[in-house]
């Protein structure tokens, strides 16, 4: 019988603190005959009020090439509420921090909805930290940054999420992250204007679009890809949270872009 995704690689928890921030990291190594080996790492950083959980399909895939690395931001997932409110800027630079200390070069940095306006940020403070960087249903697009639109969005986008997906969401929004600390880091993903960092990204791009994804349209995508100095767009069936759904054709993508 052959292995499975899960028995080909093994994960360790840990939290991490950055300056006044606290990072949660699974790490995800490779098993090859018995042992752990390394390869490129990647970097997985989820969306507003979720947590690395809802990329575990995509971790293990991706754990067949290389070390997978993913966090749970400052206040989410497995971490304690910060004493401030971290932008995310402040998100960014934290990441930026953990990898130099952990001395990891030219990881691909993959972020999905909220993630990718961290991934980006990171991006333009440290453009020499990594020259590929894979955005999953970026947010916000331009002139649609109320709360109203992203929450009607938001909500029908919910519909045709499978019933895993939303547990994970609905259990991380409500008990791990917490409705008080998600509005406060709303403000953040309200206000952040990534169209306008977009030109300043140098890193190659992967674009990740979804057909039924009524959070991000796939217009939008097109224009992030288009914005940034060296972007593609790859565009796929599913809803918003489309990684979870296609971990296995996303994580391909991925390894490709990591090695084009």
């Amino acid at each position: 019988m052959r292995p499975s995704l899960a028995e080909k690689s093994a994960f360790a928890d840990s939290l991490v603190d950055v300056g006044d921030l606290t990072i949660g990291v699974r790490r995800f190594a490779p098993i090859e005959d018995g042992a752990a080996v390394t390869g490129r790492h990647y970097v997985l950083v989820h969306g507003i009020g979720t947590s690395r959980r809802y990329f575990q399909p995509l971790a293990l895939e991706l754990a067949a090439t290389g070390t997978v690395l993913a966090l749970d931001l400052a206040g989410y997932g497995s971490t304690p509420k910060p004493q401030g409110n971290p932008s995310i800027a402040e998100h960014a630079a934290a990441i930026g921090l953990f990898l130099e200390r952990e001395g990891i070069a030219d990881p691909v940095i993959v972020g999905h909805s909220m993630g990718c306006q961290v991934v980006t940020a990171l991006s333009v403070q440290q453009p020499a930290l990594t020259d590929r960087i894979v955005l999953i249903a970026p947010t916000i697009e331009a002139g649609k940054n109320t709360v109203f639109e992203q929450g009607r969005r938001l909500a029908y986008d919910f519909l045709w999420e499978s019933l895993q997906v939303n547990t994970i969401v609905f259990t991380d929004y409500l008990i791990r992250c917490r409705p008080l600390y998600f509005f406060r880091q709303l403000h953040h993903l309200l206000t952040d204007r990534i169209e306008e960092r977009l030109p300043q990204v140098v890193a190659k791009t992967l674009v990740i679009a979804a057909r039924d994804d009524y959070v991000v349209p796939v217009e939008w995508a097109s224009q992030v890809s288009r914005l940034v100095q060296n972007g593609r767009l790859l565009v796929t069936d599913g809803p918003h949270v489309v990684m979870y759904r296609r971990a296995t054709e996303i994580g391909a993508q991925i390894v490709q872009h990591s090695r084009s």
